[in-house]
């Protein structure tokens, strides 16, 4: 009501000045007429300034607006989050590569660095999302959540640390599977300890029938290069990992237009949960900054991602010398971690809020989109740049992979979740850190930037 009448009052301020301005124009016109019987030509020099005034005034107000709306925003995506006190350390760590050679400071300030820029993609994402309805406005949030990970694959696979790119992107799906679905469920079931949640279980299922046909991409390369049953060797692996790539990025054009076009899309109960919110979650979750401001901002924080992503790749291997941590600790346990910051708090938030089918939407079909799309990318922009990215993550890896999918379909295969889930995905997650902490890679040697 406050905000009602603030609004009627700033109208009726609005009207007032609008009767002034026309009382003052009706007596400067009866002035100019007077003086048309006197003097016609001065009374035409005298006009003439008036209009230009008021251009000027006018011209002025609408900078003055623009400038203040430029501020706004920038105000917004600056200072409303307490997590953007860690952008400085992005400049920071570029100084430090200028001025040193320590490789851990390096990697460190700018896994730092990437953490409120991963946030602030997603939340321009969400912005953009707005105005463009909810089932693209989801794919939009899937497609950007995942533009941290893409990115810092790209420059890996530029460099030819082709096992870095394969060990992130593993980590990508093993860190939404398991540590955002179960912060989310254990979160989810601590607020609401009195009920199991529900979900739509067709999505889920859909969902990890799509993960266990990745795995499958996967795991015939591994077991094809590992039985020696070749029928060329060293040739015939990296063919079928690549027509494995272009059937998987088929399928996962076609769930794309099933999504798009069916009336039981994955994102639709994001509009079904907006339209049962009370007022006051409707204002808060109304838009914060305009659609080409969105826009604007996206390509800002992507870019930014881009050039410390370019430190970061740099500084693994000088950092996990420096640190003694294994590389395959940093790539498939820390990077995905930062990569997923902005969807596992989204994540956390809906399923407090008692909105599983969103938590599932980010954390589910964020790791279908990168074993769908994210890693036959890969393979094919490979391909492009004469690099043998290939399908074969080696057997330790494909096979914790097939372990992890097959505990989250049997967590999803009921439509419920509870604390009790949350906290057996979190715990075999551990297990997963906790493995490839004492894993050697036996194709570490192939990490090494490859002289040209």
């Amino acid at each position: 009501m406050a905000k009602d009448s603030q609004f009627s009052g700033g109208k009726s301020h609005l009207e007032m000045g609008s009767l002034e301005g026309r009382a003052v124009l009706q007596l400067e016109d009866e002035n100019l007429g007077d003086s048309k019987h006197n003097d016609r030509r001065t009374s035409s020099m005298d006009a003439t300034p008036q209009i230009s005034v008021f251009d000027t005034d006018t011209d002025d107000v609408s900078c003055k607006c623009m400038w203040n709306s430029i501020l706004r925003q920038m105000h917004i995506v600056l200072f409303s989050k307490k997590l953007n006190l860690l952008i400085p350390c992005g400049p920071l760590a570029m100084l430090v590569d200028t001025l040193t050679d320590h490789h851990g400071w390096i990697f460190f300030l700018s896994l730092l660095g990437i953490i409120p820029l991963a946030e602030r993609l997603g939340w321009a994402t969400e912005q953009l999302a707005f105005y463009t309805g909810p089932t693209v406005g989801g794919l939009l949030n899937a497609t950007f959540g995942n533009a941290t990970e893409l990115i810092i694959s790209m420059y890996a696979l530029r460099r030819g640390m082709i096992r870095v790119v394969q060990q992130s992107l593993l980590g990508s799906i093993l860190s939404n599977t398991l540590l955002v679905l179960g912060c989310a469920f254990f979160a989810g079931g601590i607020a609401h300890s009195t009920k199991d949640q529900l979900f739509d279980k067709g999505n889920a299922v859909m969902n990890s029938g799509l993960l266990l046909m990745a795995v499958m991409g996967l795991l015939f390369p591994a077991v094809l290069h590992f039985t020696h049953t070749e029928l060329h060797f060293g040739k015939s692996e990296l063919a079928l990992s690549r027509f494995s790539s272009c059937v998987m990025l088929v399928a996962y054009g076609a769930y794309l237009f099933y999504q798009l076009t069916s009336q039981n899309s994955l994102y639709m109960p994001l509009a079904e949960e907006e339209g049962e919110n009370d007022e006051s979650l409707e204002e808060e979750e109304a838009p914060e900054i305009s659609k080409w401001g969105s826009i604007i901002w996206l390509s800002i924080s992507t870019l930014w991602i881009a050039v410390l992503s370019e430190y970061l790749v740099n500084a693994i291997e000088g950092a996990s010398v420096a640190m003694s941590i294994p590389v395959a600790f940093i790539s498939v346990i820390l990077l995905p971690i930062v990569g997923n910051a902005a969807e596992h708090a989204g994540a956390v938030m809906f399923a407090v809020k008692d909105k599983l089918d969103i938590s599932l939407g980010v954390a589910i079909g964020s790791s279908t989109q990168i074993a769908m799309f994210g890693i036959p990318f890969c393979v094919v922009v490979g391909w492009i740049m004469g690099c043998p990215m290939d399908l074969n993550f080696q057997l330790f890896e494909t096979a914790t992979l097939f372990m992890s999918v097959l505990v989250v379909a049997f967590m999803l295969q009921d439509g419920t979740s509870n604390y009790f889930k949350g906290l057996m995905l979190l715990l075999c997650y551990l297990i997963v850190a906790a493995s490839f902490f004492v894993h050697i890679d036996p194709e570490a040697i192939q990490d090494k930037p490859k002289k040209t």
